[in-house]
């Protein structure tokens, strides 16, 4: 998002113009930072075989699937609804790279007989496979390679201790199941979380996977999954794009040369596409004062960005409306009723009842994980494409809330139980 002439604008349209036509809390998303991610991924690694998947599950509105599809980027999901929204996109089923997570066995036959490349994580579902289906699939494999990096402890998903993937010390097991059954083994899949900050870790990730990768002569592609580090704040570390393609191309090709033939080089990013591209507009309900904190109260909470409250996720704040005001100290929370605190200590331009703040880099697993709680509905989305803001998700309403719900009647069998 610019300021432009104290207006904050995005691709030229004013932000607040974008709320009094739709209404707020509402999400607003920038395709032209999409579409310049992806061209920084693609621009990262030249000389190699870059085959870039979308982490669908950062965010699944079939608009933007579609505007990722259009950009020609193949998808990764975790669940075959992510799927079925991929194909209303336009994706084919060979683009689609499914990797569950001890997802249900009648899920994973769906999958396959939709015609999806499965990515393997357990022993269990390894061997299942190979006895239901013999070598009829190919299957890739995701692998545990025990590696700690990444921030938060919740999006790190590589170490010895994390449920994903095969542990890299089972591979004398992995071997005797693909050997049993004839499995078509395709690809080998590391994703060992989120926000690492140089290439570094990669290159860990690399050593494992290449290593692995001599046991099996007919792969297709080594896949990296993602982990790539965003800038949260001004001034922000983010992950080198330029100095990551640049220490990996050259393992790649490496362990190409050593493998005898060139593979596809893959990698599955979710919130370094999507991240900056999102921005939650809310409206501020109260200026509330207490002897020491001054709260200001969005029409909006957990239920609509649960990142602060789950992962103690920084999100920047603009005040749209004020951008020009006199900074003051903050505590920015929503309207749950549970602690719902978006931001503590943070200096704004003065924030009044009616202004209209934005949470920056919100993308990223904001709506896709927002929810409906204290029956609150969701908002709605909007996709600013060439210069023009388009609704891609009308917002929830109190019907929306009852769909699905069956009202029985009790009134009579209570009273019939208390005159007994």
């Amino acid at each position: 998002m610019q300021l432009n002439n104290q207006t904050y604008q995005i691709q030229g349209v004013n932000v607040l113009d974008i709320a009094d036509e739709f209404g707020l809390p509402l999400y607003v998303y920038d395709a032209n930072k999409i579409i310049e991610k992806i061209g920084a991924l693609r621009d990262a690694f030249p000389g190699v075989n870059l085959k870039i998947k979308y982490a669908a599950k950062a965010l699944t509105n079939v608009s933007i699937l579609k505007l990722m599809r259009l950009q020609g980027i193949d998808i990764e999901v975790v669940s075959v609804n992510e799927a079925r929204l991929a194909l209303l996109a336009g994706f084919e089923p060979a683009q689609i790279m499914f990797t569950p997570s001890g997802n249900s066995w009648p899920e994973i036959q769906e999958a396959l007989e939709m015609g999806l490349q499965l990515n393997a994580d357990s022993l269990p579902l390894l061997e299942l496979i190979g006895q239901m289906y013999g070598n009829k699939y190919p299957v890739a494999l995701r692998i545990n390679p025990s590696i700690t990096e990444g921030g938060n402890l919740k999006i790190q998903t590589g170490h010895g201790n994390s449920k994903f993937g095969i542990p890299n010390d089972y591979r004398a097991e992995i071997k005797g199941i693909v050997e049993k059954y004839g499995i078509p083994l395709v690809g080998l899949h590391i994703h060992t979380g989120s926000d690492f900050k140089d290439g570094n870790t990669f290159l860990k990730i690399a050593d494992v996977l290449f290593d692995l990768a001599t046991d099996y002569p007919n792969l297709r592609f080594i896949d990296f999954g993602s982990g790539f580090k965003v800038a949260y704040r001004p001034g922000d570390h983010f992950t080198d794009l330029t100095d990551l393609g640049k220490k990996v191309s050259a393992a790649f090709r490496s362990f190409c040369d050593r493998y005898g033939r060139e593979l596809e080089l893959c990698f599955e990013p979710g919130k370094l596409l999507v991240s900056e591209s999102g921005h939650l507009l809310t409206e501020v309900n109260v200026v509330k004062k207490n002897p020491t904190r001054t709260f200001a109260q969005v029409n909006s909470g957990l239920n609509h960005l649960i990142r602060p409250m789950m992962y103690d996720a920084y999100h920047h704040i603009l005040n749209v409306s004020n951008p020009t005001g006199e900074e003051h100290l903050y505590d920015v929370v929503g309207y749950i009723c549970e602690t719902d605190t978006f931001a503590t200590d943070r200096m704004l331009p003065e924030v009044r009842t009616g202004d209209v703040l934005s949470f920056e880099n919100a993308g990223a697993y904001g709506f896709s994980m927002s929810s409906n709680y204290n029956s609150r509905p969701r908002p709605a989305e909007v996709l600013v494409y060439e210069g023009k803001p388009h609704l891609i998700r009308q917002r929830e309403t109190f019907e929306d809330l009852l769909r699905g719900q069956e009202i029985i009647e009790l009134e009579t069998t209570v009273l019939n139980k208390i005159e007994r």
